[in-house]
């Protein structure tokens, strides 16, 4: 098997404030948006990356979920226990400001973990976690 990740989905709650911060803080493409109000799905991603992208979409609209796992989703998301996502850069400390000038919530400054790795943290807008690691 070649299998690659070509996608991978994240809840938004508010899709301007989403594509806000994922365009401008993180500089990521919009690719499309389809939808109307809150019900919209939007994909971004990586500049030069075109085969690598991220599906923002309402947790809400799956006709599967019930009224009690839309709460729940809702709660998780509010806790920003719901989604994350790790990322990479060379330049861990550079992504820090830049994303940090955006008025970003920051989780977590950048810092030496015990298992190795030196990593930050955001919360987007629906609260979901975004962690930055630094790679060579």
């Amino acid at each position: 098997m070649n299998l690659t990740i070509h996608t991978t989905v994240l809840p938004h709650d508010d899709p301007d404030a989403s594509v806000a911060f994922y365009r401008d803080a993180l500089g990521f493409e919009v690719r499309s948006d389809v939808g109307q109000g809150t019900m919209r799905w939007i994909t971004v991603g990586p500049a030069g990356q075109p085969d690598t992208s991220i599906l923002l979409a309402p947790p809400a609209a799956d006709p599967g979920v019930t009224e009690d796992e839309r709460r729940v989703i809702a709660e998780m998301m509010a806790k920003g226990t719901y989604g994350w996502l790790l990322l990479a850069t060379e330049d861990l400390d550079g992504t820090f400001e830049k994303v940090q000038a955006t008025d970003a919530e920051v989780i977590q400054e950048p810092v030496e973990q015990p298992y190795g790795m030196r990593d930050c943290a955001f919360r987007d807008p629906a609260g979901n976690q975004i962690r930055i690691r630094e790679v060579s």
